[in-house]
């Protein structure tokens, strides 16, 4: 058959409130042009992250009537720890209410000011509690994974030759290396096990431990599964494993690939590293068998970890993006290419290409598609990464000029794909008039999220 189904059915439905164009001007004037300041109940579909937004299945609801709220030694604890050493093989699991957490801890612990920790391409919160402890966060994708019209198998593999000029030049002050799978700011780039590996040899030749970044790490297995020579036989759970057995360790948001709501944790192989976690997170999340969880989010947690490496899920979810981008270049609307695993990523550049990246193209379709159609994205570009001149206080832009329209977990049918082209092919129709924005107020840190626009013509 060549119709591809959703490999679920649908027990429970959440009304969506309809608004009117009139309705969602007034609405985006009112956040500051700026998606993550509306309220959700003006949403019609949210792209915004596939990050703990998906629909938990019915085992995964069922398994959380069963949670234990023991603070110390719950059973669901040491459930969710074997269904995480079954997958990574890593020998200390510490629980934390999300991934960026989990960051939080590892680079508390392990990174000082002026080291630098490289990283094919380190995404907004990790980048933060990087540049928090006051180090430098080094992307090293390759060059394909700067040029969203290039073709690659791999677009976000880490570009080896400059990690070995790095490591040879300044190994001293590197105190961990990262690696993002799939890779999310470069387009949810799958990143290949053979460029894992190497990664890692390289890491360890200079004793220097190696993390993997993993919140969509079964996206990524699957795409080794799809693309690369030698594993098209292999379950992706043997090659989940395999990714992992390449690191010392990792951090992960289970917001993702973990199917639920809430949750995430940091998995370490290093015994004396381990206790040092655990008194932080003791001190900042809670006692290590919960570390900021119910015993029921843990139960759910379990189950999804399990649910997340079953191939009939992943071969839709990477189909999904893949039918919107086909008919997203079809209508000459330019894309990060190959599509990836959880996302489809426009150009904004070249959607936009009167619009400079000091006027924020990203930005400015993410507002369009809101009001045009009530649907929310998130800039990836001048917005999130883009910074300031210490000297003249310019607008340094980003690599990329991007939207990412994210797509959660078994939630939305094809219709609400086919609804969102339409209104990208809306915001395209009428490019040529459409003006860019300029900042009025932004933080010192991830501005993206509370940052305030205006019109450059009000």
């Amino acid at each position: 058959m060549q119709t591809l189904i959703e490999p679920f059915r649908i027990k429970m439905v959440e009304p969506i409130r309809q608004t009117s164009a009139a309705q969602r001007a007034k609405i985006l004037e009112a956040a500051f042009y700026n998606p993550f300041l509306i309220h959700a109940d003006d949403i019609l579909i949210d792209f915004l992250t596939d990050s703990g937004t998906g629909a938990m299945s019915d085992r995964q609801w069922a398994a959380m009537m069963v949670g234990d709220e023991s603070y110390a030694g719950s059973k669901s604890f040491y459930k969710f720890e074997a269904a995480v050493k079954k997958i990574t093989g890593f020998e200390h699991i510490i629980p934390t209410h999300q991934g960026r957490a989990a960051e939080r801890i590892l680079f508390s612990i392990m990174v000082k000011p002026g080291q630098i920790v490289p990283n094919n391409t380190h995404f907004d919160t990790t980048r933060a509690n990087v540049e928090y402890n006051r180090a430098e966060a080094r992307d090293l994708v390759i060059p394909e994974g700067k040029v969203p019209a290039a073709i690659h198998p791999f677009k976000g593999n880490m570009d080896l030759d400059k990690l070995k000029a790095l490591l040879e030049e300044h190994h001293a002050t590197i105190p961990l290396g990262m690696m993002t799978v799939t890779n999310n700011s470069g387009g949810g780039q799958p990143v290949s096990m053979d460029n894992i590996r190497q990664a890692g040899a390289l890491f360890r030749s200079y004793k220097i431990p190696f993390f993997l970044d993993a919140c969509r790490f079964a996206e990524n297995a699957y795409f080794i599964k799809l693309r690369e020579k030698d594993y098209a036989d292999k379950s992706v759970t043997v090659i989940a494993r395999e990714m992992f057995s390449h690191a010392d360790g990792c951090t992960m948001s289970a917001k993702k690939d973990g199917m639920v709501n809430i949750g995430g944790f940091l998995a370490l192989n290093d015994g004396q590293l381990a206790v040092q976690a655990r008194n932080l997170l003791i001190l900042t999340e809670g006692f290590p068998s919960y570390g900021g969880l119910a015993g029921r989010d843990l139960e759910a947690l379990a189950v999804g970890l399990e649910e997340v490496l079953h191939e009939d899920y992943l071969k839709y979810r990477l189909r999904t993006a893949e039918y919107m981008g086909e008919r997203l270049l079809a209508a000459g609307i330019e894309i990060i290419r190959p599509t990836g695993g959880h996302a489809v990523y426009i150009d904004a550049k070249q959607f936009y290409p009167h619009i400079p990246p000091d006027q924020f193209p990203g930005q400015v379709l993410v507002c369009e598609l809101y009001k045009l159609g009530g649907i929310r994205g998130v800039e990836i570009g001048s917005v999130m990464f883009g910074k300031k001149d210490p000297a003249t206080g310019q607008s340094l832009a980003a690599d990329m000029e991007l939207v990412r329209l994210a797509f959660p977990r078994r939630m939305y049918t094809q219709s609400h794909f086919d609804f969102a082209i339409e209104t990208i092919k809306a915001a395209f129709a009428k490019r040529e008039t459409t003006r860019g924005l300029r900042i009025t107020w932004e933080p010192p840190f991830l501005r993206h999220f509370t940052a305030q626009f205006a019109p450059l013509d009000s």
